[in-house]
């Protein structure tokens, strides 16, 4: 079924896609209430209607478009943490994120974007990474690369012994021994900053302009769509073991995406430096 599935017309998700951002997102975008900002675990998790209502149009779009499939958003899983069990389950799984970059979004800023991914027992398959404000969609189906508006893009390489450009996540968000992981990054060889919506910033690796990402945080919705976006662009990723990440999650924290396999392994370097 699902191969079948994924040599058929695949531009039906990437339309469901971009119809939840226009029917949900954008007509928000700028113009949310302050009713329609709701702290979920705190000042920094933020969630609005625009979230709760893209997941909602997602959530039936692909289920119709892949009968038998089952969807994990961010949202359905707040409401009910069972829901993320089915990463493990032998359905094949649409993996949503309606507004990755929520504040952002809640900011008025440009910098947020909806993300979808399709895994089986497991494995990735596709994914689409769509920044309505900015007009950008990326999309990469395994095995057979990754796009931007319909144009191929390669991550590349750094210049040998570049300093390297890394987003990471934030050290007052993480344990002690996450933090000092984190803070082996800062190097003189390393220009590490925190990280904005980790959808665009996986794009920015799949494209070259930045170098790396380490993130100490593994909930699939924010990783899935780009770590495929990353690999298929020509880029790699592992945990802190070496060892890939798993979407269904129980990885070694924390983890990178780079642009190639040097990079990821400086990455690795000076995060166990510092762990």
């Amino acid at each position: 079924m699902i191969d079948d599935f994924l040599a058929g017309d695949l531009t039906e998700i990437e339309a469901a896609v971009r119809a939840a951002a226009a029917a949900e997102i954008m007509p928000r975008y700028r113009q949310l209430a302050a009713h329609e900002i709701i702290e979920k675990n705190g000042p920094h998790d933020l969630v609005t209607t625009a979230d709760r209502l893209a997941e909602e149009h997602l959530t039936a779009a692909l289920s119709r478009l892949l009968p038998g499939s089952v969807v994990v958003g961010e949202e359905a899983v707040h409401a009910d943490p069972t829901v993320y069990e089915a990463l493990g389950g032998e359905a094949p799984v649409w993996i949503v994120d309606p507004v990755d970059g929520t504040r952002q979004f809640v900011r008025g800023e440009p910098g947020f974007c909806t993300l979808v991914a399709l895994a089986h027992r497991g494995e990735l398959l596709a994914s689409w990474t769509y920044a309505a404000a900015l007009d950008e969609m990326a999309v990469a189906v395994r095995g057979r690369g990754a796009t931007l508006n319909g144009t191929a893009i390669r991550s590349g390489s750094p210049e040998p012994d570049a300093v390297l450009r890394v987003a990471m996540s934030h050290p007052d968000y993480t344990t002690d021994a996450q933090k000092r992981a984190l803070l082996g990054l800062r190097t003189e060889d390393i220009d590490a900053r925190p990280c904005g919506s980790a959808g665009l910033e996986y794009l920015a690796v799949a494209r070259g302009d930045l170098d790396a990402l380490a993130f100490n945080w593994e909930y699939a919705w924010d990783h899935a769509a780009g770590l495929l976006l990353v690999t298929e662009a020509g880029g790699t990723q592992a945990t802190l073991s070496g060892v890939p990440f798993r979407i269904a999650g129980g990885n070694d924290l924390p983890f990178t995406a780079a642009r190639d396999r040097a990079t990821a392994d400086r990455i690795l370097a000076a995060l166990r430096t510092g762990a």
